[in-house]
């Protein structure tokens, strides 16, 4: 009997360590699980840049998130780079994409492929092209649908920022 107490405490064990050893890396939402980041109404300033691996012009503009993020991480602006990516492996995907280019940003994955559903309402005037940002604190926001420098960029959360 002792011996079957046991091996179930050992299976046990081992179940919960397999579920850490696999968590996800990088969240995944559908976009309802999404859209509460969109309307955040804190004392925080968020820039959302929407981007994905496969996007030449998201990964040239990588460095300017990376930037920002260094030069705000002690004050209350939260970058999260919102991965449009799709198909299978995308954790591991990400990862090596995180870094191969030291991502320090926070990444999430929006796993949601009924965009005709949900591009308006992220903004009214979005084609659905990427890259994409938005940058809010409160009800102040801009949303861009273009390539960043990180002059660009910073010149952009700072018209958030002085309202």
């Amino acid at each position: 009997m002792l011996g079957a107490k046991r091996s179930g405490f050992l299976i046990l064990i081992f179940t919960l360590f397999s579920f850490s050893l696999f968590a996800q890396k990088y969240p995944v939402y559908n976009f309802e699980t999404f859209s509460p980041l969109l309307e955040k109404q804190n004392d925080t300033t968020y820039v959302l840049n929407f981007w994905a691996t496969w996007c030449s012009p998201c990964v040239k503009e990588m460095p300017s998130f990376n930037k920002l993020h260094e030069q705000y991480k002690d004050k209350k602006i939260k970058i999260i780079l919102v991965s449009l990516d799709f198909g299978k492996n995308l954790q591991s995907k990400i990862d090596r994409f995180a870094q191969t280019h030291n991502i320090k940003p926070d990444i999430i994955i929006l796993d949601d492929p009924d965009s005709n559903a949900w591009i308006d309402r992220v903004n009214k005037d979005w084609s659905g092209a990427i890259p994409a940002t938005l940058i809010y604190h409160k009800n102040h926001r801009k949303f861009y649908e273009q390539s960043f420098t990180y002059k660009e960029l910073e010149s952009a959360l700072h018209q958030i920022l002085t309202k």
